[in-house]
C-alpha cells in the first residue's frame, strides 16, 4: 500500500475514529493518543489492511478494543473519575441550551445504549455495520438503539414540561 492509498483509506477515517474514542476515554488527549497509536499500528500493517472487507468497521473496532484496553489500567480510571467529579461540580445547566442538555443526557445513558447512539445518529453509520463493529447481534443494536432514544425523548419532555411550568406564589 502506498502512502497516498493509505491517506486515502485509512487516515481519512482519523476524524471518525477520534470522536468515537472520545467517546470512551471523554479525554481529548487520550482519545488523540488512541487515534495516534492505531495510525501507527495502520500503517506498520499497511499490506494487511486490504484483507479486512470493511476497513471503516475494521477502525471502529480497533478503536473500541484499544479504548476498553486503556481503560483497564487504574491510572485511567482514576483520571476518569476526577474529570467526572470535576465536570459534576462545574456543571451549572443551562436549560436554554437543549443541545447540551442531549449531550449530557447521552452520556448519562449505559455504555452499550451511549455506543451504539453515537454510531448511529452522530457517525450515522447502518444497524448492520454497527453490529459489526461491537460484535453484537442487529437486532441487539436495534434494542439498544431503540431503548436509547427513549431514555433521550423521556429526558427531553421532562424538561420541556419543566420549562412550560407556571411559578404560582
Amino acid at each position: 500500500m502506498t502512502h497516498e492509498t493509505f491517506r486515502d483509506t485509512v487516515f481519512i477515517l482519523k476524524d471518525e475514529m477520534f470522536r468515537f474514542a472520545k467517546r470512551f476515554v471523554m479525554s481529548s488527549d487520550e482519545a488523540e493518543d488512541v487515534v495516534q497509536d492505531l495510525m501507527m499500528k495502520f500503517w506498520q500493517t499497511r499490506e494487511k489492511l486490504s484483507e479486512y472487507g470493511n476497513l471503516k468497521s475494521f477502525a471502529m473496532k480497533c478503536v473500541k478494543n484499544e479504548c476498553l484496553n486503556r481503560l483497564k489500567h487504574e491510572d485511567v480510571k482514576l483520571g476518569f473519575a476526577n474529570i467526572q467529579l470535576h465536570q459534576s461540580e462545574l456543571y451549572k445547566p443551562d436549560i436554554n441550551n437543549l443541545k447540551d442538555e442531549i449531550i449530557k443526557y447521552i452520556s448519562e445513558l449505559p455504555e452499550k445504549q451511549k455506543t451504539v447512539i453515537h454510531l448511529k445518529d452522530v457517525e450515522e453509520y447502518d444497524v448492520n455495520e454497527i453490529a459489526d463493529m461491537l460484535e453484537m447481534e442487529e437486532n441487539a443494536v436495534r434494542v439498544n438503539l431503540m431503548r436509547a432514544r427513549q431514555k433521550i425523548k423521556e429526558r427531553i419532555t421532562q424538561l420541556m414540561s419543566y420549562e412550560q411550568r407556571q411559578i404560582t406564589g
